[in-house]
């Protein structure tokens, strides 16, 4: 904004100044002249701007500080309570490194976790997160949930033999021991399209395998008769990283599944090696929030999963969804001369999981919570 001056120009002024021949100097003591007008005209805008202001409403003024000061207050508020963050696998990767590592492996550190521990204050301790998430987000959405958690002992207790999650039983989900492949169809795609990506990955592991020791990362589980190994990338929500480093194009392919669960104590992704002669007793998993993924690796002859009384086989660069909060168990009953059966397990979430009870059940289900 440039001012003009008010008055007639001061050529008196500019005569004593200067002199007519030196075209620079005369430009420089114009310009300044024309300045010193300037000022005079913002010291009077100022003037009436002041002016003005106190001119009006005295009511208005303290209405529009009001609203400033409010406005302050929450912003500060809501810096001061920032959610917790919801960091991807990624993030999570780099994160674990601290955490207590035991063979490469990832054990639970803390002895409230809502995954382990099952004791009267565990329906107290969800129902605390669900009001700490709804205060922060909001309670649209949260029917399920909160029914799910206000009468979790009832659901727990009165399910029938064949459906008993452990931890946390989402009411009003369809129920049942499989799942088509179209349930989760691209994330079913895309592992299928890598199968030999994670094959090879997983040869290379397994040749680090003797008689004497167990390689480091991989861990072994109880099993009334063989051996059944697991290699995790994702342990309850968790990064391997060491594992991760060692798979590094299977761990990427997870940041491509849309569905994977990654963020809270639900979620898995793992190879799973049964020798054999193993079997895995009939028992039940967690939640029935999720599904269980395993696409075949190595399928010999003589495998079986039971869910639900109802048996299937693996096969190999195949997809096999089920829901593993149903009574399971595992065979394989083929021979030494047709080697350990290998599958790549994904949790991936249920297709009837809204996408707002996903975020709410990652806030309350979220590793260490």
């Amino acid at each position: 904004m440039v001012w003009a001056p008010l008055g007639p120009p001061r050529t008196d002024c500019l005569t004593l100044l200067h002199t007519p021949s030196k075209d620079s100097p005369k430009m420089s003591l114009e310009w300044l002249v024309a300045w010193s007008w300037s000022l005079d005209g913002l010291r009077d805008c100022i003037a009436t701007g002041i002016q003005s202001v106190r001119d009006c409403d005295t009511t208005a003024v303290i209405t529009v500080a009001c609203l400033l000061v409010l406005f302050v207050w929450y912003c500060y508020h809501v810096g001061r309570e920032q959610p917790r963050p919801y960091v991807s696998v990624n993030s999570l990767m780099q994160a674990a490194d601290a955490n207590g590592l035991q063979n490469g492996y990832v054990y639970c550190q803390s002895p409230e976790c809502v995954r382990c521990t099952h004791n009267e204050g565990l329906n107290q301790k969800l129902y605390h997160n669900l009001q700490e998430y709804a205060k922060r987000y909001s309670w649209s959405g949260m029917g399920r949930i909160h029914k799910g958690i206000r009468e979790q002992g009832r659901y727990l207790n009165s399910r029938p033999s064949i459906q008993k999650p452990e931890v946390f039983f989402l009411p009003d989900l369809p129920t049942t021991p499989y799942f088509s492949r179209d349930a989760q169809k691209h994330d079913v795609e895309v592992l299928e399209r890598n199968f030999q990506t994670i094959l090879c990955e997983f040869e290379t592991l397994y040749k680090a395998f003797s008689n004497c020791s167990l390689p480091q990362g991989w861990k072994m589980n109880s099993t009334p008769s063989g051996e059944w190994f697991t290699f995790y990338l994702v342990n309850q929500g968790v990064c391997v990283p060491r594992n991760c480093r060692k798979c590094p194009r299977t761990y990427r392919l997870l940041g491509s599944l849309r569905t994977c669960i990654g963020n809270n104590v639900f979620g898995n992704a793992c190879i799973s090696v049964l020798s054999p002669g193993t079997v895995i007793t009939e028992h039940y998993g967690p939640t029935n929030i999720r599904i269980r993924c395993h696409l075949g690796l190595k399928t010999p002859n003589g495998c079986e999963l039971v869910v639900g009384g109802e048996p299937q086989c693996w096969a190999e660069g195949r997809c096999l969804l089920f829901d593993d909060s149903f009574l399971h168990a595992a065979f394989h009953e083929g021979s030494a001369e047709d080697g350990p059966r290998v599958v790549f397990m994904v949790d991936l979430w249920h297709p009837n999981v809204a996408a707002a009870e996903r975020q709410a059940l990652d806030f309350i289900f979220a590793p260490g919570r």
